[in-house]
């Protein structure tokens, strides 16, 4: 067998299974641009602590608006290609043989990548939050720098307020591609769709899982290996509440497993760890695992 042999093998299993990347413009996102974007907008979150690069007051104007037009850019074309990739979508827009600059998507995708920008200054608000809340809640943090230099909680939160408004603005694929990064680097894995308050803190955070319909509210604590997960994963469920409420005030320690769209943990509440819940849990309750 030469070598233009296993060409046509590899090539028929393109035509005969499809799943091939194309580079036209009813493709599918590219992962490696969506990471890049995701960088260039950590960089406008904490600018100077992601990337090795000198901030001054002299250049500080021209770098942010350097990556402001580099966001733009290439995050309009990813979300255009991700709106003519889904079916339900794709009536909204014109054609991908249609000329790009004109077509609705390209106008849908261009406004979605200015609001995001637009967003920056509150999702900066939010962040700051998360950051005090994980120096406050963690005896170990001696600042609030080394809190944003080193925790991946807060890593994964920043990801997730970016890719929530994506996703609520109905931005399909991205704010997956975004959350499923960031869940390989810090084993932190929280859907782009769950709802996350203020001040919230993933102490250590390996193995932690937020699901999709999740509601979370402010001044949350929760420990690795914490699940916040549905009862049931049968697809009839895909547009129901699956995943709990958790209130505010509330702390979960390690390796918790908390199930089901019904399930409330009320206000102030601590689960405790090694505990499997899948009922509500009054407000002020200290719930542990039967001995």
């Amino acid at each position: 067998m030469n070598i233009d042999m296993l060409i046509d093998g590899i090539l028929d299993s393109y035509d005969r299974y499809g799943l091939i990347n194309r580079s036209d413009n009813g493709n599918f996102p590219n992962r490696q641009n969506v990471v890049e974007v995701l960088s260039d907008l950590q960089f406008l979150v904490f600018p100077g602590f992601r990337i090795a690069e000198a901030i001054e007051p002299v250049n500080i104007r021209y770098v942010t608006g350097q990556r402001v037009n580099n966001i733009i850019a290439k995050l309009t074309k990813e979300i255009q290609k991700s709106l003519i990739y889904i079916k339900n979508t794709t009536e909204k827009c014109r054609d991908a043989d249609d000329d790009i600059t004109s077509s609705h998507c390209f106008k849908l995708a261009e406004d979605t990548a200015f609001a995001l920008i637009e967003e920056i200054p509150e999702i900066r608000r939010m962040i700051q939050l998360d950051t005090v809340a994980a120096f406050n809640g963690d005896p170990a943090a001696k600042s609030n720098e080394e809190v944003i230099l080193s925790y991946p909680g807060l890593e994964a939160i920043l990801v997730h307020r970016i890719a929530h408004f994506l996703y609520k603005n109905g931005v399909p694929i991205i704010p997956r591609i975004m959350s499923e990064h960031v869940h390989g680097k810090t084993g932190i894995d929280i859907h782009p769709g769950a709802q996350i308050g203020e001040s919230f803190f993933i102490d250590h955070g390996t193995g932690v899982v937020i699901g999709e319909t999740c509601i979370i509210g402010n001044n949350v604590k929760i420990y690795q290996g914490v699940t916040l997960g549905a009862l049931s994963v049968k697809k009839t469920l895909q547009n129901k509440k699956r995943h709990p409420t958790i209130e505010d005030d509330v702390t979960i320690y390690a390796n918790a497993t908390i199930l089901g769209g019904d399930t409330v943990i009320g206000k102030g509440s601590v689960i405790g760890g090694n505990t499997w819940v899948t009922e509500s849990i009054p407000a002020g309750t200290v719930f542990t695992q039967e001995k």
